[in-house]
């Protein structure tokens, strides 16, 4: 019953996922070397870190830090930091570095070093490296160990093992001008961190908050039950722990609720939290939350959440597990002087820490996002359009090093585009969105890309095609897709492209003739010849045909080509063609043929037509013809 349970989830799942992606509307191949920086030796593990309002990008690496000029897009500094340690074996002694935070008044360091954590204080503009303090607790012994960090207002937090083979995982405020808090024992099951965020209440920062997001073993061992649970939890900035007699250094307003992905009128969620991204508003109940989950079906999923309905759950909802009256002050409340308060309080937080309610996604029915690729890393941008509205754009890298661009409107994704950074599959190990610069930086082991946000050329030529793209970076202007600009030409929400002829009266259905139909002339070919005619792919959401004699053919659609194949010229076959797209209310000559029986003066046509014909076998084999 179990396993018929799960065939049909998939079912469910798989239906799901075919009704809502359509995949990248185009494919974008890489750039040339000038949009890379290339490390020396590849790297097991990077960091990015960009300072506040800063244009240099710091990437931690194995032994040293880099630092890159934003505005030249180069390696202008490297800091090196190897191992303090003179007594590690040898496979063991690099330094990588796994934390970079802005930290008092420097830049807080700390790596493995030889699998004796330590930190330093690194001061760029005096080329100045100080060491710190120990870091065990702020760094893994191995950049393979979970961990995280983060600054807030002279404090380090962390999450990090304390022992060498990774146990005693847990949250800790490590160092600055609090008190030194950590969590108590049983209150997480072998947790993986995934993101830490400060949420600033600017009208009442008494009740300021850091949020911890995260996955632990679930306690169902039930065969129904997946063996992972995402969480959300919080604690108070102004905690400083309990008393000396009752939880002294631990948190007095930890608490933690499930978070939850999935479809619920199906049972069906998306248990293992990847990534999260969060989005910060000025009025902090509208701050958003971009949670990226998997699941055991091999589809991954994107929620999206709002802060203030994660804060309804910790100040309203019942605690887990206890039944008796709540007490006062409400357990996880924030309060000028955690040390004062009372047992009963201290109590619930330490045996009952978990919410009843389970913190729901603001779209409950079903995730924002379901698709069949294996996503790994998120990041939003909020982009400004032509309009003057705001639209959200989010960055997903799949496994294989892949960035797919996702526009989300009225909570439906539409996915702009896929760009193919590399050659072959490889693994993102950091990515780092720089907003001012319009760019997205991405590293793996061997190198740092850049996607330029604005590649508007990418689109076409025409107003139709660039407004079709639905991407709110880019808008139809002098004549060109270009980088967006006030009052230019776009329609984010629908793609409609009756706005390229606002001042047309009729907005029907129109046939235009791209600028590449001319370049395809005329052609005399044998009878009993092969060949395929071939027309570039502009958009994979558009459908593709061919014409021929007033007829209509389904053309053979490769990833970046439409073909029609003539497995051997009959004079049935000769005439004219034309590669027709259709994308909405647009449709368009892509290409146009016109194939004519052999004359006299045929030589030319002919060594041209030989010259494709050997790979028309092998097309025609790979098409399954």
């Amino acid at each position: 019953m179990h396993y018929e349970r799960i065939l049909i989830l998939i079912c469910i799942l798989q239906s799901t996922v075919e009704s809502q992606d359509l995949g990248p509307r185009l494919i974008i191949r890489k750039d040339d070397d000038a949009n890379r920086l290339w490390y020396k030796r590849n790297q097991s593990h990077t960091v990015f870190f960009l300072p506040e309002g800063s244009d240099d990008l710091f990437v931690g690496v194995t032994d040293a830090i880099y630092r890159i000029d934003l505005k030249q897009n180069n390696f202008t500094q490297k800091f090196s930091l190897k191992t303090t340690r003179r007594d590690c074996e040898e496979d063991s002694c690099e330094n990588v570095i796994t934390v970079m935070q802005q930290f008092q008044d420097s830049l807080f360091v700390c790596g493995t070093n030889g699998m004796r954590p330590q930190c330093w204080n690194l001061h760029p503009q005096g080329s100045k490296i100080v060491e710190n303090c120990d870091g065990v607790g702020i760094s893994p012994f191995s950049h393979t160990q979970n961990s995280l960090s983060l600054s807030v207002e002279g404090n380090l937090y962390a999450a990090a093992p304390l022992r060498v083979k990774g146990a005693n995982l847990q949250f800790r405020r490590m160092c600055g001008n609090k008190t030194k808090v950590w969590m108590y024992n049983s209150w997480t099951a072998e947790p993986t961190f995934i993101f830490a965020s400060w949420v600033s209440r600017q009208e009442d920062p008494q009740n300021d908050k850091i949020y911890i997001f995260f996955r632990e073993k679930n306690s169902d061992k039930s065969p129904e039950a997946d063996p992972w649970i995402s969480r959300v939890a919080q604690v108070c900035k102004v905690d400083e722990g309990g008393s000396k007699r009752l939880f002294q250094n631990i948190w007095t307003s930890f608490l933690k609720a499930r978070l939850v992905c999935g479809i619920p009128a199906d049972s069906l969620y998306f248990n293992r939290l990847q990534d999260i991204f969060v989005q910060h508003a000025d009025n902090w109940k509208q701050s958003r939350v971009y949670g990226l989950f998997s699941s055991s079906w091999n589809s991954t999923a994107v929620c999206v959440y709002s802060m203030e309905e994660i804060d309804r759950v910790f100040e309203h909802s019942a605690f887990k597990g206890f039944s008796e009256e709540i007490p006062n002050p409400r357990p996880g409340m924030c309060v000028s002087d955690s040390k004062n308060l009372p047992l009963s309080t201290i109590s619930v937080i330490r045996d009952h820490p978990e919410m009843e309610d389970w913190v729901h996604p603001i779209q409950r029915t079903a995730p924002f996002y379901i698709s069949s690729n294996n996503y790994t890393k998120i990041t939003v941008d909020k982009v400004m359009a032509a309009d003057g509205n705001s639209h959200n754009v989010l960055f997903l890298a799949t496994e294989s090093g892949r960035i797919h661009k996702i526009l989300e409107k009225n909570f439906k994704p539409f996915v702009i585009s896929e760009t193919r950074l590399f050659d072959q599959s490889v693994q993102i190990q950091s990515m780092k969105l720089v907003p001012q610069k319009k760019k997205l930086y991405v590293g793996c082991e061997d190198q740092i890309a850049h996607v330029d946000l604005q590649r508007c050329k990418d689109y076409g030529e025409t107003c139709e095609r660039c407004v079709l793209a639905r991407d709110p970076y880019c808008a139809w202007s002098q004549s060109q897709c270009a980088p967006v600009t006030p009052g230019a030409i776009q329609n984010v929400t629908e793609g409609n492209i009756d706005v390229c002829h606002q001042d047309r009266k009729d907005a029907r259905k129109r046939q235009k003739r791209s600028s590449s139909a001319n370049s395809s002339g005329q052609y005399a070919v044998p009878l009993n010849f092969p060949l395929y005619l071939s027309c570039p792919i502009n958009s994979l959401h558009a459908t593709y045909t061919w014409e021929h004699n007033h007829k209509r053919s389904e053309c053979h659609q490769t990833e970046s080509n439409c073909l029609h194949l003539i497995t051997a010229m009959n004079e049935e076959d000769y005439g004219s063609y034309a590669c027709i797209s259709r994308e909405q209310d647009y449709t368009e000559v892509i290409r146009e043929y016109q194939l004519n029986p052999v004359s006299i003066n045929v030589a030319p046509h002919i060594s041209a037509l030989q010259s494709v014909c050997s790979v028309v076998a092998s097309l025609l084999f790979q098409l399954g013809i």
